[in-house]
């Protein structure tokens, strides 16, 4: 695959950042990305967005490579045969964006503070006895007893990679904005040049040394071969399919799918997909509030909604999505049948059945507030299917329309509707943060309150989670998860709407794009 660039002057770049270029022609990649960027902390948001962003400034101590397994990236690592002990050595030449050294204490506050908002990242620290800073260049996690995700969880790429910060800004109280972005990774952030929802900006660092290793999803290599990154929000699909045919743009990272025949008559533009493992659109019930605090309720929308009806609607060409029960994706090892009779049967009879369990639930007609992003394409259509399916069924919804930030926002407040509270939304989920149960987030039965948005309760969720973390065997795994996947579905955690693949659009002069559960923005070249 491919990945371009557009060579540009300095006259050609935006008004007010002359005076900082320099005089020789830059590099640029133009990009329109699948969502406006409003949010800069990468600990704060599962947002893709926000995690691809926080690729492009940060690092983790691991990477994960395209098998999925843990790699060095910041720091190589040694695990004492006990597996209590994991040591981490920070590699030579780690340098923060203000020049200042990378240092194992940072690090160590960077961990403390990633474990305070990913769900994994909890689970993992009631293992751990602690995480001490051993010299300026060694960190030593001890374990109280074994606990054998450790490796996986510092190298995931998903939902809430363990990115590191220098520490006075890892310091910043987890439920507060981080006051600037400052990390060590292949590229800079452009404070100046950065417009909420609009622009980003992202400059090479000339002081990164990248790893000897090849380059594989967010392992090895990041070299980089542009000068510099922009961002660009465009209002819809066909103003962004006409930037890139005109080469106003150089790529569209998801493209909408009835418009790629608009991009399949242009030779100087090729479409593909850039992430193999694709994307879970999950509809979420907001568990603590009336009508979806009653099983019976949100049980009657799990036969309301069918997936067939939205992905059809959202996606249209079928060669671009599949439907399966499966929680953690419809390709990957724990992939499973279980559950499936809530996808059995016509969009007719499943209706039916959705109106014979609301009447027997004793629904009171409470509003259903439906959440619908504007301005997150993949994402504006399910909500308005959903709504009329369980207007069908009997339930009364009104449906919200707003931002993908201010969702994003509303989502984390459990409050009532009348005072900004929420019922019901709509998102998707690599498949790479959702394809075992330790990293699923969707499917903690805690019900605590720092968990992401939705807080079920189920006792035997938390049993069975926990069981998974010391199972043996790759069989035992199987067997919990498949249990962990009958529960999601019979409690109705969320509802599985389906799995696609995101297509992307780039200039033929592009090349070496780089295929990844994000996309990868090293490696490309002009």
């Amino acid at each position: 695959m491919f990945f371009n660039f557009k060579t540009l002057g300095a006259a050609a770049l935006l008004a007010g950042s002359v005076a900082a270029l320099p005089a020789w022609a830059e590099t640029t990649l133009t990009a329109v990305m699948q969502a406006p960027l409003r949010s800069l902390d990468p600990h704060l948001s599962t947002a893709q967005i926000v995690r691809t962003h926080g690729f492009m400034v940060f690092e983790t101590l691991l990477g994960m490579d395209e098998n999925y397994q843990p790699q060095p990236q910041m720091a190589d690592f040694t695990v004492s045969d006990d597996m209590l002990t994991y040591t981490l050595t920070l590699r030579d030449g780690l340098m923060w964006h203000d020049g200042t050294p990378v240092t194992a204490e940072d690090c160590v506050a960077s961990l403390n503070r990633w474990s305070q908002r990913d769900g994994s990242a909890m689970t993992m620290m009631k293992y751990v006895d602690s995480i001490e800073a051993t010299s300026d260049s060694e960190l030593v996690i001890k374990m109280k007893s074994p606990f054998s995700p450790v490796l996986e969880l510092l190298a995931k790429p998903s939902p809430i990679p363990a990115f590191m910060m220098p520490k006075r800004l890892a310091d910043t109280p987890v439920g507060e904005q981080i006051p600037e972005i400052i990390g060590s990774g292949p590229f800079k952030f452009v404070a100046d040049e950065y417009r909420p929802g609009d622009q980003a900006v992202y400059v090479k660092n000339a002081d990164y040394i990248p790893r000897e290793e090849p380059a594989s999803w967010t392992a090895g290599a990041k070299i980089v071969n542009v000068d510099k990154v922009v961002w660009q929000a465009m209002p819809d699909m066909q103003t962004s399919i006409n930037a890139i045919q005109s080469g106003d743009v150089d790529l569209i990272e998801q493209v909408t799918i009835d418009l790629l025949p608009l991009l399949d008559m242009n030779e100087d533009v090729e479409t593909g997909i850039l992430n193999p493992l694709g994307a879970q659109v999950t509809g979420r019930f907001n568990h603590r509030l009336p009508p979806f605090d009653d099983p019976q309720v949100r049980k009657a929308v799990m036969y309301a909604l069918d997936q067939e009806t939205i992905m059809q609607t959202a996606i249209g060409n079928p060669d671009f999505y599949q439907l399966c029960p499966s929680i953690y994706g419809c390709e990957v090892p724990l992939a499973s049948d279980v559950g499936a009779e809530y996808l059995e049967g016509s969009a007719e009879d499943r209706m039916a059945k959705a109106k014979e369990m609301l009447a027997a639930s004793g629904y009171d007609g409470t509003p259903v507030l439906m959440m619908q992003p504007t301005d997150l394409t993949v994402l504006t259509t399910q909500p308005i299917v959903a709504a009329d399916r369980m207007r069908e069924a009997g339930f009364t919804v009104e449906v919200a329309s707003m931002d993908w930030s201010t969702l994003q926002s509303r989502k984390n407040g459990w409050q009532p509707v009348s005072e900004g509270g929420w019922n019901f939304f709509f998102t998707y989920w690599g498949v790479a943060g959702i394809w075992n149960p330790l990293v699923h987030s969707l499917i903690n039965g805690s019900g605590d309150d720092n968990t992401w948005a939705g807080w079920p309760v189920n006792a035997r969720m938390e049993e069975l989670r926990a069981a998974y973390l010391t199972a043996g065997t790759m069989a035992e795994q199987k067997a919990i998860a498949e249990e962990i996947q009958q529960i999601a579905w019979d409690d109705s955690f969320y509802f599985n709407a389906g799995e696609f693949k995101s297509v992307a659009a780039w200039r033929t002069d592009l090349k070496d794009i780089q295929s990844g559960p994000i996309t990868l923005f090293w490696g490309v070249s002009k």
